[in-house]
């Protein structure tokens, strides 16, 4: 039976987590230029605007 590549698959997880890092820098330096990201409100962080109704 063929032994396991530990070393190519450690590899792969670097690479994967240096791709997300790189994506969520590119992201935070668009949200400090000005350009908001698509799906989220700027104006609407962490308010609940006061509908909330406890019975």
């Amino acid at each position: 039976m063929a032994t396991p590549n530990y070393g190519y698959e450690k590899r792969q997880k670097e690479l994967a987590k240096k791709k997300k890092k790189e994506e969520k820098l590119k992201e935070k330096a668009q949200r400090k230029v000005g350009d908001p990201v698509p799906g989220q409100d700027a104006g609407t962080s962490g308010d609940l605007g006061g509908s909330l109704v406890v019975s």
